[in-house]
């Protein structure tokens, strides 16, 4: 069930503070400055999709500002990455040193848990979907690469991403809890390539031939982590160089090739184990879906990773479920 928060009946002089209280309950505290002179006039709207929070905004111009002190009191368990779709009107978004001008159809992503801005100049209509940090699996490095910024709407995946977010939040469909956590899935899968697309291809246009070649043997490791056999050794042989060149190759890239086999399998399991969805595998499933033949070692290199056993780490998607 939708809850919708507008200013329609407050009085002028108490609109602006009502409006921040609303932006606060759909979405995260933050402060709102009035971008100009006589009544303010807002409306947001929020709604869960499995363990998705959707909200769609539409307000007068404004500046949005969430700072160090109201970082506070947030809870680490359910820090949140916002992706959204400007619908209508053009916005500035600032996180991390970051600028970046948003236009209508494109994508803003910024992570909650950090202090950001968002300017609107001229009233706007935007819906945004909070994606909660564990389900998304990502490294923190892949993730920085993309919040304070804005992607283009118009091709790759951030065409799809766009399209789907849009036709999925102007209308969130009733349906049975166990379908609205696999479209829940689907969003988070969908920006996770997102990111994966965009930190592959970041490669400056006069980079050397072997650091195409690093992008392609990334891609190679992403697309067989399942097979078991996937070492150091096979992807040299896939790649018709030797494991020594291989190496040498990923000296600049701050990670051994086996280490990213690791990491790259771990992150998958991670987010497959945090779903929160009753029918999902066995622990030992999804380590052995992810290419880790032997459990005692998965159970290890994970708890080293996460700080926590593979188990503790499954309970915990509770902390992801709707409350209402």
């Amino acid at each position: 069930m939708a809850l919708v928060l507008t200013t329609d009946s407050v009085p002028d002089g108490e609109r602006l503070a009502h409006w921040r209280d609303a932006l606060g309950r759909a979405l995260v505290p933050m402060a709102v400055t009035a971008r100009q002179d006589g009544p303010f006039e807002g409306r947001v709207s929020t709604e869960r999709l499995g363990y998705l929070r959707i909200a769609t905004i539409e307000a007068d111009a404004q500046r949005l500002s969430r700072t160090a002190a109201h970082l506070t009191d947030a809870v680490p368990a359910v820090a949140c990455v916002a992706v959204g779709v400007q619908t209508a009107g053009t916005a500035t978004l600032v996180q991390d040193g970051r600028r970046a001008f948003v236009g209508e159809g494109d994508l803003m992503v910024y992570d909650t848990g950090r202090p950001y801005s968002l300017d609107f100049p001229g009233r706007f209509v935007a819906r945004v979907v909070h994606l909660p940090r564990r389900a998304l699996g990502l490294p923190e490095e892949g993730l920085r690469r993309v919040t304070g910024t804005a992607i283009a709407g118009t091709a790759g995946f951030g065409a799809l991403l766009v399209n789907f977010l849009t036709t999925l939040t102007a209308s969130v469909p009733p349906c049975a809890p166990a379908v609205a956590t696999r479209l829940a899935t689907g969003v988070v899968d969908l920006f996770a390539t997102l990111v994966q697309e965009r930190t592959q291809d970041d490669a400056p246009p006069d980079a050397n031939p072997g650091d195409h070649l690093v992008l392609r043997v990334r891609d190679h490791i992403d697309r067989n982590l399942g097979d078991p056999g996937l070492s150091p050794q096979s992807v040299a042989a896939a790649h018709h160089i030797s494991v020594r060149y291989l190496h040498r190759l990923f000296e600049g890239e701050g990670i051994t090739v086996a280490r990213l086999i690791q990491r790259r399998r771990l992150e998958r399991c991670a987010r497959e184990l945090h779903r929160p969805d009753t029918t999902a595998p066995t622990v030992s499933a999804v380590a052995q879906r992810w290419g880790f033949a032997n459990p005692a070692h998965f159970s290890r290199v994970f708890r080293a990773a996460y700080g926590r056993s593979p188990r503790e780490w499954r309970g915990a998607r509770e902390e992801l479920l709707p409350t209402g």
